[in-house]
């Protein structure tokens, strides 16, 4: 077999960002062919993770989302990792978004797995899970791809990276990029539970009717005072919880309803996760 030269190894250093001791380990086993030493590499990576995975929290990460009103189709990823600065790492943060993007132009799919098997949008070369597997190598971090949803037709996207983190796809129908975005953020900052006061269950709405009938007697009001006392105060229970009914962040002298109205945008469905938050806020119309 031939020796490993210096250049070869210095050529898949710089291919996979891996140190120069472990890439010529990988050349020696491969025979010095590059294609298989990078395979090696990426497969040792994958058992590595899947291993460490068990053992270490992945407490941090983002949302990677892809959106638009014009386009098919838009998508929100959860990308977990172990520490703060690889979650702000361009190259993690270009992963989320390829996540999202994959997710966003595919027929879509149904487990992670399939997920990770489609191409990566910006290194169509590889798969996304290659593409995970790469980066592992480079930063030694246990990486998990957690909740994912893709929308048909236009949506909006947000994802708030600073404190809180947290992501938000709003499913639209007509509109701007803008007032999509704008109404995501909005529900990024108010949290809505329910997309209309129609979806807001039957059994909370009877219980807050009834306490506040309650408070309205006891506070000597008559029958046909207290009714128009418990609709006033409803509307805002239904504020509170409905995004629809809430105060737009950016005017809180219209709704969220009458500010997409005035956009000519009808709002269809929402999701927002806050990262590790294992009762996200959904709705849909």
């Amino acid at each position: 077999m031939a020796a490993i030269t210096a250049a070869a190894v210095k050529e898949l250093r710089e291919r996979t960002g891996l140190p120069m001791m472990k890439c010529k380990q990988a050349l020696t086993a491969s025979g010095g062919d590059q294609e298989k030493a990078i395979e090696q590499l990426r497969e040792e990576g994958a058992k590595t993770m899947a291993t460490k995975a068990a053992e270490r929290s992945t407490a941090f990460g983002r949302f990677g989302i892809h959106a638009g009103v014009d386009q098919p189709a838009g998508a929100i990823v959860e990308l977990n990792c172990e520490s703060a600065p690889v979650a702000g790492h361009e190259e993690f943060v270009q992963l989320a978004n390829d996540l999202a993007q994959a997710l966003a132009t595919s027929d879509g799919v149904s487990s992670t797995e399939e997920l990770l098997a489609l191409k990566s949008p910006s290194k169509p070369e590889l798969t996304l899970k290659q593409q995970l597997d790469e980066l592992y190598g480079r930063m030694r971090e246990v990486f998990k791809v957690g909740r994912f949803q893709r929308y048909e037709g236009g949506t909006g996207g947000y994802s708030h990276n600073s404190g809180t983190i947290s992501g938000v796809l709003v499913q639209v129908k007509g509109g701007t990029d803008e007032a999509a975005k704008d109404v995501a953020m909005h529900v990024a900052a108010m949290k809505p539970a329910v997309l209309k006061k129609e979806d807001i269950p039957s059994d909370e709405f009877d219980k807050e009717r009834e306490i506040l009938s309650k408070a309205a007697r006891n506070e000597g009001k008559p029958d046909n005072i207290i009714e128009k006392m418990v609709e006033g105060r409803m509307r805002q229970f239904y504020a509170e919880r409905a995004l629809m009914e809430q105060p737009f962040v950016k005017d809180d002298k219209q709704s969220v309803g009458k500010y997409a109205k005035a956009a000519g945008m009808e709002v269809l469905s929402f999701v927002h996760w806050d990262l590790a938050d294992n009762a996200p806020a959904e709705g849909e119309g």
